[in-house]
């Protein structure tokens, strides 16, 4: 037989195409030619797969090896495609013999036969399992299959191994089961006792996380503004398992190392203000997924605000609104999953010290002003809850390091994280999402108010000079504190504390 079909998947965005590593090997003067759009770095893989065959005691069979990469129109990337070209080599000179099973394999080879790990694969592994295909992965991406659930998945460390497994002529078994993958108990998050004081900018935090609500924060320089942030996801409920799976695909495909023991921590991104915009919205010429894709289903912190390049905080302005950005490129255009909860936070001057009560700002108004403007009024309008971090007093630190169980006795007298989860269950039996990500019908249609608050949303609109968008983000941001209150009407004081929360930039 000089012909062999093996099958792999090249990476698209978050979908993983099939693709069928067809190999020919004919009569005429020695030649390795791989065509069907491969990159570079897959037409390097001829020398690989030489001196991994040799190495490893296979022949390297003479004449015109031809390889083709079927659908030809996709690009493909990686070396997960040297595994299958090298079997499909062995097939086609008859030193293997094909498997009976339908075989998805992937693999980058080493010059002595080992398999080493690729990007990616946890995504390729799902859409195996949907096919019905059986697995040969790296030893070294193990962990990364058994976390999709898929039951037909073997690890192989060389070449020969590989072999071995593809012709059923292999002892080695299946990899672990997936009900294996969250044995590890997940790690404690740090919760809001840790932070001392700042009780308004902890009821913020527990409302922002209640809704999905945008947050920005505002104070000096040490005033815990980090520290508050870091302690949004221990708010958040687990993800469910298709959600987890969502987000680990899109960890994968971006080349991260997949934990086991945080399968159901929501994601908790922090780029670096001088982050390019391919980088926080994806892009690039394998059109990969950014920090909003990454944080998808979980938090996007965005420290130092107004020094984040202009273009970059523009660029948030659509997956603010839609959940999932479009990336375009010539002759591609994908949309990725970007539906995160932005959590910001900036200084109130380029000095850091306006308004603080230890400190003189040294300021001139024109530059705050300019400071100000780095942040546009259509993202801002997006930004549901602004509030100001003042600085902590001496004595409430002194006394949260000195007595810190009476320091976590909050105001509510029940867990945050409970309060957290009784609302947003509550809105999403009622709604089937949260309040911030409610459109303007269902807004109407669960937003009762009695005559009272009415009355007061239509003077707090006038006077805080609100646009539809706001006052659609500001009826939202009440309907989470009436669930939080376990109250069907949004009372006058639910929409009185949702004005102070959705006033302009704090010191202005």
């Amino acid at each position: 037989m000089n012909l062999a079909r093996i099958l792999s998947r090249t990476q698209l965005g978050l979908s993983a195409p099939l693709v069928q590593v067809e190999l020919h090997v004919g009569r005429g003067l020695p030649s390795f030619a791989i065509v069907g759009l491969p990159a570079p770095v897959v037409r390097e893989s001829r020398e690989r797969v030489r001196a991994a065959l040799l190495n490893s005691g296979y022949e390297f069979p003479a004449g015109r090896i031809t390889v083709n990469l079927a659908p030809v129109e996709l690009s493909k990337q990686g070396g997960r495609f040297d595994l299958p070209i090298a079997l499909g080599l062995l097939i086609a000179s008859g030193q293997l013999a094909a498997a009976a099973r339908a075989f998805e394999c992937y693999g980058e080879l080493g010059l002595a036969g080992e398999l080493k790990p690729v990007s990616g694969l946890f995504l390729a592994a799902l859409h195996a399992a949907n096919a019905g295909h059986a697995l040969i992965v790296p030893a070294a991406n193990g962990a990364e299959v058994v976390m999709s659930g898929h039951g037909a998945a073997y690890g192989a460390a060389s070449l020969r191994e590989a072999a071995a497994r593809l012709s059923g002529s292999g002892a080695s078994a299946a990899l672990r089961a997936a009900a294996d993958r969250v044995a590890t108990a997940p790690p404690m998050l740090p919760g809001l006792a840790e932070v001392a004081g700042q009780w308004q900018a902890k009821r913020a935090l527990i409302i922002a996380a209640a809704g999905g609500h945008s947050l920005l924060m505002v104070g000096p320089p040490g005033s815990g503004k980090s520290m508050l942030a870091a302690r949004l996801p221990g708010l958040l409920p687990p993800l469910s398992t298709p959600e987890a799976l969502e987000v680990a695909g899109i960890a994968s495909v971006c080349g991260l190392q997949l934990d086991p023991s945080r399968w159901t921590c929501r994601p908790f991104r922090a780029p670096h203000h001088t982050a390019s915009a391919h980088a926080i919205v994806g892009g690039g010429p394998r059109i990969l997924p950014g920090e909003i894709s990454l944080a998808h289903q979980g938090v996007l912190f965005l420290d130092e605000l107004p020094e984040f390049d202009r273009r970059v905080l523009e660029s948030l302005r659509e997956p603010l609104e839609t959940g999932s950005i479009t990336v375009a490129r010539v002759g591609s255009r994908l949309a990725l999953p970007a539906q995160f909860q932005l959590i910001a936070a900036m200084n109130p001057c380029a000095c850091g010290y306006l308004g603080d009560s230890v400190q003189a700002c040294r300021c001139t108004p024109g530059g705050i002003e300019r400071y100000r403007q780095r942040i546009s009024g259509p993202l801002l309008d997006r930004v549901d809850i602004r509030i100001e971090v003042p600085r902590v007093a001496i004595g409430d630190q002194v006394d949260a390091l000195a007595a810190p169980q009476a320091q976590s006795q909050s105001p509510s007298a029940s867990d945050p994280a409970a309060q957290v989860q009784a609302a947003r269950e509550r809105r999403l039996q009622a709604s089937g999402a949260l309040s911030a990500r409610l459109s303007v019908s269902q807004l109407q249609a669960c937003c009762a108010l009695p005559r009272l608050s009415e009355r007061l949303l239509r003077r707090g609109s006038q006077q805080l000079g609100l646009s539809g968008r706001g006052v659609h983000r500001l009826l939202a941001l009440g309907r989470t504190i009436a669930d939080l209150a376990g109250s069907e009407l949004i009372e006058p004081p639910h929409l009185a504390e949702a004005m102070q929360l959705r006033r302009s930039l704090p010191g202005s």
